[in-house]
């Protein structure tokens, strides 16, 4: 008999700004994480938890961090979240005060929830663009991944730890990849590696496992795999990803599904009450 899954929805770059101001002079970032928090409370079922990968102010000051307090506070589903390269570990650390955060240094957290363990990264480096976990972090995850008893593990984190093809994004992605691989490579139970900075959905192995970007609720980076263009993004539908953890009969299995945000026609059935198919 199968059971319910765990869902672990995640969204990611969601760079609010002061109220009234866009995101480069264009994006309603506000205006797009109102639309994901609809979305998000309108899951059935409903996910367990949302993971925040990053970006979660713009530029950032106490003001957006306020701002995206009161854009979050509808959210009807616990949260938690590692900061991004637009983000201040200070005033995230202040804004949010979740209990896991630690006093001083990277915000690393791990949080269970039911058989798996949900752990966050924090990869920025305050005033870069570029991720890097240090040292601390890379002795922590070693820890948290020695003494979970072999509880399947997903990973979050900011900056993705390979390539994209985008040029002006692998130039600021995961900086030592290689030591977060090694640690990777170690514990097979990780599942699950799980990035967002470059606003697009997308899908690769890394260290031998599956590995995601989130998409944005906002604006994606434009797919340039060719270096013809300057940095630039576009307006394109916008998603968020949910992770689903099936462990029935003992068999683990991850599942990550690409949501759309906003409201869409349907559920329409296939079938008619003499069930024909339609």
């Amino acid at each position: 008999m199968a059971h319910k899954p765990i869902l672990i929805a995640q969204i990611s770059d969601l760079h609010i700004k002061a109220p009234g101001s866009l995101a480069y002079g264009k994006v309603d970032t506000a205006l797009a994480l109102e639309r994901c928090v609809a979305t998000l409370n309108a899951l059935a079922p409903r996910p367990d938890l949302v993971v925040i990968s990053g970006d979660l102010a713009d530029t950032p000051t106490e003001e957006e961090y306020a701002h995206l307090g009161r854009l979050l506070a509808p959210l009807q589903i616990p949260f938690v979240a590692v900061p991004g390269n637009h983000d201040s570990r200070e005033l995230m650390r202040s804004a949010f005060a979740q209990p896991l955060f630690t006093a001083e240094g990277a915000l690393n957290q791990v949080q269970p929830v039911g058989d798996i363990d949900v752990v966050l990264l924090d990869s920025s480096v305050p005033g870069q663009p570029h991720g890097e976990l240090d040292a601390d972090t890379l002795q922590w995850l070693d820890v948290v991944l020695s003494s979970s008893d072999r509880r399947p593990a997903l990973l979050f984190l900011h900056h993705p730890p390979f390539r994209t093809g985008i040029w002006h994004m692998d130039r600021q992605n995961l900086h030592n990849a290689a030591a977060f691989a090694t640690i990777v490579e170690r514990y097979p139970w990780v599942k699950l590696v799980a990035a967002g900075h470059v606003h697009r959905a997308t899908l690769t192995q890394f260290a031998g496992v599956p590995a995601t970007i989130c998409p944005a609720p906002n604006h994606a980076v434009a797919l340039d795999l060719g270096e013809l263009l300057e940095p630039s993004f576009r307006i394109e539908p916008p998603a968020l990803h949910l992770h689903a953890w099936y462990a029935d009969d003992g068999f683990g299995e991850l599942v990550t599904h690409s949501i759309p945000i906003g409201d869409y026609d349907g559920p329409h059935p296939f079938f008619g009450p003499d069930g024909k198919l339609l």
